[in-house]
């Protein structure tokens, strides 16, 4: 029995890392799609991206049969609420990360992700009263002085680093309270959205500004790609979410501005200065000492 427990316990682990290094996978290689469309304005790309989301995400419930939590966030107003307002969390989120790819700042959208699990504990300081150990300081300070150095040596603040970092970082943390499935969630989300994004997309057709259908088919076809893009990932890491532990998952993440750096630098041929080394550097040994204290405070399994 013990043999079979610790079978099913392997097994399980096993299809959680598949699940989320398929989802850090595809969202590593992000960078690569929205170059792609990159020729059309980030808005344009954004409202594309909402409607096709929301249509994709609503077969998939379809076919599952799974409505009850969409209509429970629907007909109750505190999980209505603040869908609403992680929809539009998400949504400067995806226009800041398309706008930044389509011009060159693949490797900005890169720290912003990095930085972003050390914006998530000063987040939950801030706003939830959770305290810090000491090495958890030391990696949030470090942090910091990375940032301080890129403003140091530029003479500007990483804006679009900053404004991934805490428009992810403040939507985790609404979604963190709210009690709706990752696939009900990106469907209301979307589904508050897509009056403002149809609306904008019908607006430029009219006006002949618009791209879908006006121009080569596989662009047309790319734009539609995105609501599987949007989908798929978050499916597959709520898959590994129910598998792994959450500090498995954490480390795993990682994996995500890794590909978008290494994309940057060697693919995209971003410049990459001293500065960056030393942020990078400075983010880089945050997240060591970060990751490190959450492992040791994790308790041991029983």
């Amino acid at each position: 029995m013990f043999q079979a427990s610790s079978a099913n316990d392997t097994h399980a682990t096993r299809t959680g890392t598949l699940f989320a290094l398929g989802a850090f996978l595809i969202w590593s290689g992000f960078p690569l799609y929205f170059k792609l469309v990159a020729s059309i304005p980030a808005s344009e790309v954004l409202g594309h991206r909402i409607v096709w989301s929301l249509l994709f995400v609503a077969l998939l419930l379809a076919l599952r049969g799974h409505w009850q939590g969409v209509r429970e966030a629907l007909t109750t107003p505190r999980l209505r609420r603040r869908l609403a307002l992680s929809a539009l969390l998400v949504s400067v989120n995806w226009l800041v990360f398309i706008w930044a790819i389509a011009n060159d700042h693949v490797l900005d959208a890169s720290l912003g992700y990095f930085i972003n699990p050390l914006v998530n504990v000063v987040l939950g300081v801030l706003l939830l009263g959770e305290r810090l150990r000491r090495m958890q300081w030391l990696a949030v300070l470090l942090a910091l002085a990375g940032v301080g150095n890129l403003v140091w040596h530029h003479g500007t603040l990483p804006w679009i680093a900053l404004a991934l970092a805490f428009s992810f970082g403040s939507y985790g943390l609404v979604r963190k309270q709210t009690p709706t499935d990752a696939l009900s969630a990106l469907f209301v989300e979307t589904l508050l959205l897509a009056p403002l994004a149809v609306g904008y997309l019908v607006v430029l057709d009219l006006n002949g500004h618009g791209h879908f259908l006006r121009g080569p088919t596989t662009i047309d076809g790319l734009l539609l790609l995105a609501g599987v893009l949007t989908a798929l990932p978050l499916l597959l890491f709520g898959g590994a979410a129910r598998r792994l532990q959450l500090s498995t998952l954490g480390l795993l993440q990682y994996t995500v501005p890794t590909g978008h750096f290494l994309l940057a630098v060697f693919v995209f041929g971003e410049l990459f200065t001293t500065a960056h080394a030393i942020t990078f550097g400075a983010i880089w040994l945050a997240l060591a000492l970060y990751s490190t204290d959450m492992l040791r405070a994790r308790p041991p399994s029983a």
